[in-house]
């Protein structure tokens, strides 16, 4: 990069303008699901007796008579078809967080020399990926490549451009899940069943229960110009090194400031297409930082969620190109501001309309309502380290603690009046304890404003699990991650403690107890042992983590050592109980993130010695240079004794860049030799450690020097483009 392409690159961003988005004629309501195969397209294209069948595999949980599986093929290729639709894909979710799709198309032989379109129920229902070629934590070998990819009926096949994607499981050939997607239907599974059978205790026509998920994505939009000329964006997607600018969001003005024109067009865009796919987006703003944008949807069912999370993560960055942006998911592209969240909103719903983690007005139903929160505590103690574990990864490890992203210790946060109630059931042996106070009115002495009606609870930013009034909100996902990691941890730990839950209750009524008093004995048993994991205050204060560590919650901060609570015996014990997970899968699991791990710092430890030796040290050396000819030259002009007073300054830089350029040549060495010692450890494990422990710390000093250098150097000179004009350029 020359000296002066920088600002050319950031001249062009300036003179960009929005993209003209034409919005379709119709509403959104018209459009919505345009390319999804959804109930009325079912209702259109299949049997009626073919569609019942269906129906009641996706409501019900039947299992898939494949007799119908041609049927429901035919229907939906002469729909794809007919939307323009070419090819078909089989649409899963591999352990790298992102999607995987092989292409094939609607065409066979027609045994005549020609061909004929075609696809069957045995293509729709099941296909054969390889599967040593995707993260498998050693399930299997390159010689073992044989898994299976296979439909999920409850998430609807939809279109992108001229391909039919299908969402499924993956599994390898001996039945390990290589996905996500499958150990999230099954945790969903667990849960549905226990929350059911306790549901018992207080309806009689509850039938099923659904986990609802309400993601929130919080992106980064940078000019692509600009990411294309800062090599660490484009490899690692975050910056390694860069000096804050002196305006960041301190002044809080970009928080739900006024949307500028080109991000707007981006999002206009993003959300027409999201519509189409039937993605219901709901919510857009400017976030805290400068650049930073949130997108949310109406909650939906926690499978179609995730899917529809995976989908949109991918068409933001195909919408983002066509606007000239660049869409930056990392948890933390820019240092010293705030990173990127996925707040996972999570409640559970009965199938007779009741929200069980809302209070309601009689008794009976409170009693349901503090039941499912207290066993929601329950899970989130027992299983504090493994949540954690299931949001950490190398690049949520440089969010979590500031800037209002939660500390990496698991807390809940429940609100002054739902902690008051917990606190006199604990001590009451009575049972008319439940009379909550709903949302009340709040006065304001202006005459044309209405009164407010407040919630029952506050929030809290440094919560990583907050009660919001009717349902938790994990807060500590990180953006880049696939919300059902988190998922699969939370809804497998809050099915265990309902099951025990009410294997307790059910024991007290058989020892003769009524039902209310069993459960109350139970709820205050549980009340009293889930109590630590319960905060409302300040989570980022010292004082927290030392009050943590003596209340036994995880404390600790290092990525792969919180990784090894997968493994922790109660981890496997409740995984394999309710059918998850088994060892080897998790396992494998904990291979795959320790190799992920790994593979992150380890690419970003080879583009930070790249950056300082081919960009940084050389302008460094070359404004030296300048320096000195400057020095040089004042002798020539000046008296001795003046020339030494003018020249001062310009000594002491050079002196500067000077110990500076010779620290970050010697810590790029001795980076480099961190790699080599580190590589050289067998066990994934240790060397993952390793990596955090030696190779972290010297990446961090060598930003340092690098950072400083840049205040120093001449701005025409440096070759990156920098905070100021990454985080402001519109």
């Amino acid at each position: 990069m020359s000296n002066n392409l920088r600002f050319q690159v950031v001249e062009e961003a300036f003179k960009k303008q929005a993209v003209e988005v034409k919005a379709p004629a119709e509403r959104p309501s018209k459009y919505f699901g345009k390319y999804v195969f959804n109930r009325q397209k079912m209702y259109k294209y299949l049997p009626s007796d073919v569609y019942a069948k269906l129906i009641d595999v996706i409501d019900h949980g039947a299992r898939l008579d494949r007799s119908i599986a041609d049927a429901v093929a035919l229907g939906m290729k002469q729909w794809a078809q007919e939307m323009g639709a070419t090819h078909y894909t089989h649409w899963f979710q591999p352990l790298t967080e992102g999607t995987a799709e092989k292409h094939d198309a609607f065409v066979e032989h027609d045994g005549k020399g020609g061909m004929v379109e075609n696809f069957s129920g045995k293509l729709l229902v099941q296909q054969e990926p390889d599967a040593s070629s995707f993260p498998n934590g050693g399930i299997r070998n390159t010689f073992e490549a044989r898994g299976y990819s296979a439909w999920d009926p409850t998430s609807p096949v939809f279109i992108i451009d001229d391909t039919l994607c299908i969402p499924t499981i993956f599994i390898a050939y001996t039945g390990e899940a290589l996905d996500y997607k499958a150990p999230l239907l099954r945790s969903l599974h667990a849960i549905n069943k226990a929350a059911t059978d306790v549901c018992q205790f207080f309806y009689d026509d509850v039938h099923k229960v659904q986990v609802n998920l309400g993601w929130e994505q919080e992106y980064f939009l940078v000019d692509e110009g600009l990411y294309s000329a800062r090599p660490d964006l484009m490899l690692t997607g975050r910056t390694l090194m860069g000096h804050e600018s002196a305006k960041n969001q301190q002044m809080d003005d970009h928080y739900f400031g006024t949307i500028p024109d080109r991000v707007q067009a981006f999002m206009k865009d993003l959300e027409i297409q999201a519509l189409e796919l039937a993605i219901p987006c709901k919510t857009r703003h400017n976030e805290v930082a400068p650049n930073q944008f949130e997108l949310a949807p109406i909650f939906e069912e926690c499978n179609l969620a995730v899917d529809h999370n995976m989908l949109l993560m991918s068409l933001m960055k195909r919408v983002a190109r066509k606007h000239g942006f660049r869409v930056l998911l990392h948890e933390k592209p820019f240092d010293g501001i705030n990173g990127s969240g996925k707040h996972n909103n999570w409640s559970l719903t009965a199938d007779n309309g009741v929200l069980l983690h809302a209070p309601a007005k009689s008794p009976e139903e409170n009693l349901r309502f503090v039941t499912f929160i207290v066993e929601t505590l329950m899970a989130v103690y027992r299983h504090n380290g493994l949540l954690k574990a299931s949001i950490m990864s190398a690049t949520n490890e440089h969010r979590l603690g500031g800037n209002e992203a939660p500390p990496a210790i698991i807390s809940s946060f429940l609100g002054k009046q739902l902690t008051e109630l917990l606190d006199h059931i604990e001590k009451s042996d009575k049972e008319d304890l439940f009379n909550l106070k709903g949302k009340q009115g709040m006065e304001i002495d202006i005459p044309q404003i209405p009164d407010l009606i407040i919630d029952n609870t506050d929030r809290n930013r440094t919560s990583p699990f907050a009660f919001t009034g009717n349902r938790f909100e994990f807060r500590a996902p990180g953006s880049t991650a696939n919300c059902a990691s988190a998922m699969i941890a939370l809804n497998s730990a809050v099915a265990e403690a309902l099951l025990n839950f009410k294997q307790r209750v059910d024991a007290k009524i058989a020892g003769g107890d009524n039902k209310v008093s069993a459960i109350l004995d139970v709820l205050r048993d549980d009340i009293k042992t889930c109590k630590p994991i319960r905060f409302d205050g300040n989570g980022y204060s010292e004082e927290w983590v030392t009050e943590a560590a003596r209340r036994g919650l995880d404390v600790e901060k290092s990525c792969p050592v919180i990784i090894e609570h997968y493994l922790d015996p109660e981890s496997i014990s409740m995984f394999e109980s309710i059918k998850v997970m088994n060892r080897k899968e998790l396992e494998a699991r904990n291979e795959v993130k320790w190799e992920t791990y790994v593979k992150t710092v380890q690419i970003e430890a080879r583009v930070m010695g790249d950056l300082s030796m081919n960009h940084i040290i050389p302008v460094a050396t070359h404004y030296q240079s300048q320096l000195i000819k400057n020095v040089q030259g004042m002798k020539d002009v000046f008296t001795a004794e003046r020339a030494e007073r003018l020249s001062a300054r310009n000594l002491k830089l050079i002196e500067e860049i000077a110990e500076r350029t010779e620290r970050i040549e010697q810590m790029v060495e001795e980076l480099t030799e961190a790699r080599k010692v580190a590589n050289r450890i067998a066990d994934i494990h240790q060397r993952a450690i390793a990596y955090h422990d030696t190779v972290c710390p010297k990446m961090d000093a060598i930003r340092y020097e690098v950072d400083k250098l840049e205040l120093i150097v001449e701005d025409g000179l440096w070759t990156l483009p920098k905070y100021r004009e990454l985080l402001f350029i519109r």
